[in-house]
């Protein structure tokens, strides 16, 4: 079983086709989605495509705020990304909210018999749920409570990660459209690359890849300033340059693990 995951796409249509142009390339036996599909420039035109590749997708945090209002905003960051996605959740079309309908909030998989694999977007608990690295082991045991799953999967980072826990491991492919260069409390900025991952579970081994990509960032800010959404300048001023930051790679394969114990 060979796998794509891919995540916080953000409407970037551009950073999306690019990711699709990749997995062409590959032999992967299905593509999962983990959700935050919503809140950018180019909403109908990216639930169209994910429409078009029939794979199941996850109910991310931001696709939440797109059907049923937005989140209450506490900083003044919280006001403009508040303030775009009321923008753009305004474009979507009936067919749009009905297809984001059928986001699941968790999805399990059999990889093999007798392995699973448990993807959802923050974690099982919620999809306003962040997992780092760095997230102590005690808040993680919480967030995952009674889910059991050799291979757990899940995004809304916007960081690529690989975590082994006890008798499983954890994979965040990173973002799609909005893969983050830098985090809080840092100011964000974002990175001038899309983000992936592809797993594979052969002969009781786990293979996990986890990938950049590059895509036109320089076309997708242009369409960003024309497209009318509020704070525009902001949120295109938010991208590190690309001459500035390090080439993406072609392939980070991070991790070869061997069945969990």
């Amino acid at each position: 079983m060979r796998l794509a995951l891919i995540s916080d796409i953000h409407c970037n249509l551009i950073a999306f086709d690019a990711v699709l142009a990749e997995l062409s390339r590959e032999e992967v036996d299905g593509i999962i989605c983990l959700g935050d599909v919503a809140i950018g420039p180019q909403p109908r035109e990216t639930l169209d495509r994910l429409q078009e590749l029939g794979c199941p997708v996850v109910m991310g945090n931001w696709d939440v705020a797109m059907l049923d209002g937005m989140p209450k905003a506490h900083t003044d960051i919280d006001r403009m990304l508040v303030e775009i996605g009321a923008f753009w959740a305004g474009s979507l079309r009936d067919h749009d909210r009905e297809f984001m309908r059928s986001f699941v909030p968790t999805l399990t998989l059999e990889l093999e018999p007798g392995i699973s694999m448990l993807a959802f977007h923050g974690s099982p608990r919620s999809h306003d749920d962040f997992i780092f690295a760095t997230t102590p082991d005690e808040e993680l045991a919480l967030m995952l409570g009674s889910a059991r799953a050799q291979v757990l999967v899940g995004g809304h980072s916007h960081v690529q990660l690989f975590r082994r826990l006890p008798g499983s491991v954890l994979v965040n492919p990173g973002s799609v459209g909005l893969a983050f260069w830098s985090w809080w409390p840092q100011p964000v900025t974002i990175a001038p690359w899309s983000e992936y991952g592809l797993i594979e579970w052969k002969d009781g081994t786990l293979r996990a890849d986890l990938r950049r990509a590059p895509f036109d960032v320089e076309g997708f800010k242009k369409l960003c300033l024309e497209s009318g959404m509020p704070h525009a300048e902001w949120w295109v001023g938010s991208w590190k340059d690309a001459r500035s930051a390090t080439a993406p790679l072609e392939v980070a394969d991070l991790a070869s693990e061997s069945r969990p114990r």
